[in-house]
């Protein structure tokens, strides 16, 4: 989510009221249809704040076709539709989860179905961890706005069974995404609300006991995480976008940071052992914009490459936001975000890094989920 646009963006309508008709989703045939268990994926689009319109969109993989803007004529009655910033998404126990952060909730739907189950009230939520049938879901508590002295943050634990929110632990300034080792939630403290005083931290969380149990230095403005197949933590700092440069850090089983990256990091994606990242960042103290499309080796723990887009799609995409690689195709996806106020686009890439297919989103496209359950027709 782009700080610099929260103020201006604060008086822009509310999306559909009682009285405006359901708009029905775009339906694009961008490809051929698969067969296989990834049935498809979801994508939330974020939309800037205040514009109250983040939107759920569906590619459909056994019929090719990318439908946008799915949750209105699934919902008709949920007037105000998903509401303001779509911060987090995942899927689990036949259900999707999406942190709605400037609406300060988190909506349940059926996955089978996207139809609205219920909405968890979490003040100015962020992102979303699942174990053991609980939900956890970093908020930073407070109001949305940038204060030198904003409270801490929390994590707030859900019994997916009765989706109400059971329990919470204080953690650092701002906490961000979240990963589980080993009966432990580890949570990304940012301190975004807060620059130039970021926090710098990584809170440790006993799952037994919810409490935290210590917090690991790492780098300032903490945003990004993924755990490993060797155990390994890795966590991406947002640095300051002036003096200090965005990097990856990764924390060992002993809790302590044993490799550092220079390499900008906006979002990734982890698949086997390779490590998907893109960023647009400014990552460099002289504030040079550069993207960058790299892949991390987590086993040798070294950069492959700086550029995964092997055929000059690169050169098209304006603003690159999100990155997911599917677990059975090995096709990437990578989101253009463009100006942040107009629709995204969504690039399909082969493995070798070849565009296979684009197609129009919401605005912001941010975060995608994958699904082994086909989306039903209404």
């Amino acid at each position: 989510m782009k700080k610099y646009l929260y103020i201006l963006l604060f008086l822009l309508p509310a999306c559909r009221s009682e009285d405006d008709p359901v708009i029905p989703p775009t339906l694009t045939q961008v490809t051929q249809g698969t067969q296989g268990p990834i049935k498809g994926f979801f994508l939330l689009n974020e939309a800037n704040m205040g514009s109250n319109k983040a939107s759920l969109d569906y590619f459909d993989g056994e019929t090719g076709a990318y439908l946008k803007n799915i949750f209105p004529t699934r919902n008709p009655g949920v007037v105000q539709e998903l509401g303001d910033v779509g911060n987090d998404m995942c899927i689990y126990g036949g259900k999707l989860y999406a942190a709605i952060n400037c609406s300060h909730l988190v909506e349940v739907m059926d996955v089978n179905t996207a139809r609205h189950i219920a909405t968890i009230s979490v003040p100015n939520c962020r992102s979303l961890a699942f174990h053991d049938g609980f939900a956890y879901v970093s908020s930073y508590a407070g109001p949305v706005q940038i204060d030198p002295n904003a409270r801490l943050g929390y994590v707030a634990k859900i019994d997916t069974a009765t989706l109400t929110v059971v329990n919470t632990c204080i953690v650092g300034y701002q906490p961000e995404e979240m990963v589980v080792r080993n009966d432990r939630l580890y949570v990304a403290n940012s301190g975004d609300y807060m620059a130039p005083n970021y926090d710098n931290t990584v809170s440790v969380i006993d799952l037994n006991t919810f409490t935290e149990l210590r917090k690991i230095t790492v780098a300032i403005n903490l945003h990004r995480m993924a755990l490993d197949a060797y155990g390994k933590i890795w966590v991406s700092s947002r640095g300051d976008n002036k003096n200090i440069s965005s990097k990856l850090y990764a924390i060992d089983a002993n809790d302590m940071v044993s490799k550092t990256l220079d390499i900008p990091v906006n979002a990734m994606s982890l698949c086997g052992d390779s490590l998907f990242i893109c960023s647009a960042a400014r990552n460099t103290p002289a504030g040079n914009n550069s993207a960058s499309y790299s892949i991390v080796n987590v086993r040798t723990q070294t950069v492959i490459t700086r550029n995964f887009i092997t055929d000059g799609t690169e050169l098209n995409i304006e603003t690159p936001y999100c990155v997911a690689v599917n677990p059975q195709s090995r096709e990437i996806f990578v989101t253009d975000a463009k100006d942040y106020i107009t629709p995204g686009i969504l690039y399909c890439f082969t493995p070798e890094g070849r565009r296979k297919w684009n197609a129009v989103t919401g605005d912001i496209p941010a975060h995608i989920a994958f699904t082994s359950r086909r989306l039903s027709d209404l």
